[in-house]
């Protein structure tokens, strides 16, 4: 089935219940009951270890992704994490320069103190990092937040030369517009907070798996054990809102490419960072492995951090906000919100942008250049 129909009907089979209903039904229900042998003939014991509806968030994200399974969890941080504790005391990571800053602050913060080692690369480069203990190259691409294209045929194909796992994250492209798991990768990631959810009202992520083998049952363990599972009522919402994903995908694209065209011409931007500009460094390689860019963007201002802030507050439809993947535009300054460490410029602004009428969105960003 093409994308637009897995995503209606992937995880979904009105058969499972009595009832028949179209839309599987929310199941709340924290404990299940043993059959008179004492056993789960169910195939469910305990809400931590598995529930119906998370079960049918599972299926159809590894659907979405052409994978065979998928384990979701209480945000994309907890499912990051979930990755870098399967991991073994002692083994190198190797993870881009330019990256989403919370799993930045986990592996600085946390991840080191289990005597994990991590390398902040240059994926260009990314064969002189290589060491005898790399087990695992996570990719972001389009990345967070200066919108970088990593070549994932290449690395994933270097990495199986070496037997080393990789992991990518498609959060900023969705499976609409991009499908790791085809190209090579062993694992995807995904806040689901972010376009699976696309309300801005529902926190989770996920690992699906290209197959199932023992790195894949580690995570699904620390799923369990750890307990960071995501909520009947969340797996339930995620669901709804992915049944959307690909027809707000396709406007999110369609947005920000007419948006980032605009923003290049504008004579008060420096620079527009979005891989569907074909000035933009990776843009024949994004094209390549993406049938579309997505809904993120990043540009920077004239006139420094002042004349950044100035625009965001003169803004009326553009939220000033953290997050992303939303139906409606938000502009934050990445610099403030990385805080200490962030590589972001002064001037730099990020853009998640929404499904309004682009129309609109270039008329309140042109009051803000000139309020």
């Amino acid at each position: 089935m093409k994308i637009d129909t897995l995503a209606i009907h992937a995880g979904s089979d009105p058969a499972d219940a009595s009832a028949g209903p179209v839309i599987p039904p929310l199941q709340l229900s924290t404990t299940f009951r043993r059959d008179e042998e004492g056993n789960f003939s169910s195939g469910y014991m305990y809400t931590r270890h598995g529930n119906p509806t998370r079960t049918a968030l599972e299926k159809c994200l590894a659907a979405l992704e052409g994978g065979e399974d998928a384990a979701c969890f209480s945000s994309g941080s907890a499912a990051a994490m979930a990755v870098f504790q399967a991991l073994e005391p002692g083994d190198h990571v190797i993870v881009p320069e330019d990256m989403y800053m919370g799993i930045q602050n986990m592996i600085r913060e946390v991840m080191t103190r289990w005597q994990l080692e991590f390398s902040f690369v240059n994926f260009d480069r990314i064969r002189d990092y290589l060491k005898p203990r790399t087990r695992l190259i996570w990719i972001e691409t389009p990345s967070n937040p200066l919108m970088k294209v990593t070549d994932i045929r290449a690395v994933t194909a270097l990495a199986a030369e070496k037997g080393i796992t990789t992991v990518c994250d498609n959060t900023f492209a969705t499976p609409v517009f991009q499908r790791p798991l085809e190209l090579g990768a062993d694992l995807v990631m995904h806040s689901s907070t972010k376009y699976m959810g696309g309300h801005s009202d529902v926190l989770g992520g996920a690992i699906i798996c290209r197959q199932r083998g023992d790195f894949f049952d580690r995570i699904r363990q620390v799923q369990t054990l750890g307990g960071g599972v995501l909520s009947p009522f969340d797996c339930y919402l995620t669901l709804r809102g992915i049944k959307t994903l690909a027809c707000r995908m396709r406007v999110h694209d369609a947005n920000a490419m007419q948006l980032a065209g605009w923003l290049a011409a504008h004579p008060q931007v420096e620079k527009v960072f979005h891989p569907g500009l074909p000035h933009h460094p990776g843009h024949e390689t994004a094209r390549s492995q993406m049938s579309g860019y997505g809904g993120m963007l990043s540009f920077l201002v004239r006139g420094g951090r002042a004349e950044a802030m100035k625009l965001i507050n003169n803004c009326r439809l553009f939220t000033h906000a953290t997050s992303l993947g939303g139906v409606e535009s938000l502009i934050e300054h990445r610099a403030s919100q990385e805080g200490p460490g962030s590589l972001s410029p002064e001037n730099l602004l990020r853009v998640s942008t929404g499904i309004e009428n682009i129309d609109d969105l270039i008329e309140d960003l042109e009051r803000g250049f000139h309020n």
